[in-house]
């Protein structure tokens, strides 16, 4: 029996330390920080790599690393080094989702499908480029930036304020010193995951996720307002282009440039014409898509991840999947993903007692025995389905029994997929 620690406090994390608890292998999980639906949590930040690896050694955890910052600062590299079990890719490997720039000029080297892009530190230069271009374009900051550094401009106009954003006004700091320009695709976005042990890849579930703030896929991006799985989106035909020409070319050529790929490999995809487009890398499961996936989910958890870790996926099964949908409806703070309120009481969650349903915690903390808002992205209401209408109405069913004063959430979650079946 293995005691493991789920590194970071998002519902991603609280689904991955929820799926992992039912392994016969599994003993203790421990959370850090975690948040207020997690137990076990432990006081040390996802980001301190030091004290993370201090605690794992002594009480033998194989470790999970659920964001993406941890990963940036090498905290693989580092509980390697110690000689310490972990899961996830290594600060070369994760440079895939830390620099976008590094992960457009490697798909373009390779041969992955994306979109023709340019490279820009100076805003002068940026608009002028733009100028020149007879057709629409998305501006993305090079660094991590919360699933918020990319604005998807429609006309000229909104790209110079776009440029302005990121290299006048600095709004994201150093992850927008650099920018990429590149052609908007237009098209169906979905999200295709798979677990590689730096050999093979093997694909988790198809994904849908919605990351504007508002119905009908409007205002600014988040880092996901909801989502669901599977998706018609992705055919059985598809799935395997993506898998050829998307995930194993990366695996493979990620080896040619000296990396070995281990961990979760998430494509955000464009289907466009019939044809995917890589919109952008993710070095770590989704988050809102791990929630639905994993609900999904009949294999262990805690063996494919184990073995992503050493190397030996290929001596398991493909992984098993319920034949019913999982729908993940965020609940947010009013204002996200700009500016909201904090600390106010959560009400309603000890309604919601359904087998087929479930509410991982994200920004929450417990105090004085009541839940209490702590961030934008507050709860992810889960709930299976025999079909994607009927994971809809249940979702939405619990998240009307969940209450706080600045409770907010799209109400639209899932709907795009039913043209799809």
């Amino acid at each position: 029996m293995r005691n493991i620690l789920v590194v970071g406090s998002g519902g991603r994390e609280h689904a991955l330390g929820w799926k992992l608890s039912q392994s016969r292998l599994v003993d203790k999980i421990f959370f850090a920080p975690g948040n207020g639906g997690t137990t076990n949590n432990v006081a040390i930040s996802a980001e301190d790599i030091d004290r993370l690896a201090e605690f794992a050694k002594k009480n033998d955890c194989f470790t999970v690393v659920g964001p993406e910052v941890p990963l940036s600062l090498g905290i693989v590299d580092k509980f390697i080094g110690e000689g310490l079990n972990i899961f996830g890719p290594t600060k070369a490997a994760a440079q895939l989702e830390s620099s976008k720039i590094w992960a457009k000029e490697f798909m373009k080297k390779y041969g992955i499908p994306t979109a023709p892009f340019a490279v820009f530190d100076n805003a002068d230069k940026a608009k002028n480029y733009v100028k020149s271009l007879d057709y629409d374009v998305v501006i993305k900051a090079d660094g991590l930036a919360a699933g918020k550094g990319v604005i998807v401009c429609s006309s000229k106009n909104e790209a110079f304020e776009a440029i302005d954003t990121m290299l006048i006004k600095q709004t994201f700091g150093n992850a927008g010193k650099k920018i990429i320009i590149e052609k908007k695709i237009d098209g169906v976005e979905a999200s295709y995951i798979a677990l590689s042990d730096g050999n093979v890849a093997i694909p988790m579930a198809t994904s849908q996720d919605h990351k504007r703030i508002f119905d009908d896929d409007k205002g600014p991006n988040t880092g996901g307002m909801g989502a669901y799985s599977p998706t018609g989106v992705i055919d059985q035909d598809l799935a395997d282009v993506i898998q050829q020409h998307v995930i194993d070319r990366t695996v493979e050529s990620m080896k040619k440039e000296g990396i070995q790929f281990k961990g979760f490999l998430y494509a955000g995809i464009m289907i466009s014409g019939g044809k995917p487009y890589v919109l952008e890398f993710n070095t770590r499961m989704g988050d809102p898509e791990c929630q639905p996936i994993l609900m999904r989910m009949d294999s262990d958890l805690y063996e494919y991840l184990n073995a992503s870790s050493d190397g030996s996926l290929d001596n398991l099964p493909p992984i098993s999947w319920k034949k019913q949908t999982a729908v993940c409806v965020v609940l947010a703070s009013k204002g996200y993903p700009g500016s909201y309120p904090k600390n106010e009481p959560i009400s309603g969650l000890e309604n919601i007692s359904e087998n087929n349903i479930m509410v991982f915690h994200a920004g929450t903390k417990r105090e004085n025995g009541k839940i209490l808002t702590n961030g934008g992205r507050v709860l992810g209401v889960t709930a299976l389905g025999d079909t994607l209408q009927d994971a809809i109405t249940n979702a939405y069913s619990a998240v009307a029994k969940i209450t706080w004063d600045n409770k907010y959430c799209r109400n639209d979650i899932g709907k795009k997929g039913l043209a799809y079946l």
